[in-house]
């Protein structure tokens, strides 16, 4: 279950929510409560963008990087902010997608697609932190 380490909401035109969750589908679900939250609220295809990507994010971190150590979403006037911060230090690469359906490869290159802005840092504790700009 996805344990809260804030959640604020300053002022209609921007919001702030942390977690950390065990799996994609709680990725899913907070993202999903973080939207709903905003006034005004997103269209529906930039909403499903957002879960898209959550998705694809905390996948990626969970099956290649250790798990995740927290997911932040803020918003402001025109952006929708994502960050997954997962404890390896190896940033993510694109790797020729399986055709078959079964090895992936498809998630880092559409994360970067629907994406305003991505940019992977370093993180503090020794992993790193993938941030997401996404257009409201």
């Amino acid at each position: 279950m996805a344990r809260p380490l804030a959640g604020t909401r300053p002022a209609a035109a921007s919001a702030v929510r942390a977690t950390s969750p065990a799996t994609a589908a709680e990725a899913r679900d907070a993202a999903r409560v973080f939207l709903a939250a905003l006034a005004p609220l997103p269209s529906r295809e930039c909403a499903e963008n957002v879960v898209l990507v959550v998705s694809e994010l905390v996948t990626n971190a969970l099956r290649h990087a250790g798990g995740v150590t927290a997911l932040r979403f803020a918003a402001d006037g025109g952006t929708l902010h994502v960050s997954v911060r997962d404890p390896s230090p190896v940033p993510p690469g694109e790797r020729p997608p399986d055709l078959s359906g079964y090895g992936g490869g498809f998630g880092w290159p559409l994360v970067r697609h629907l994406a305003r802005e991505v940019t992977v840092t370093p993180s503090s504790d020794g992993g790193k932190d993938i941030r997401v700009a996404l257009p409201r």
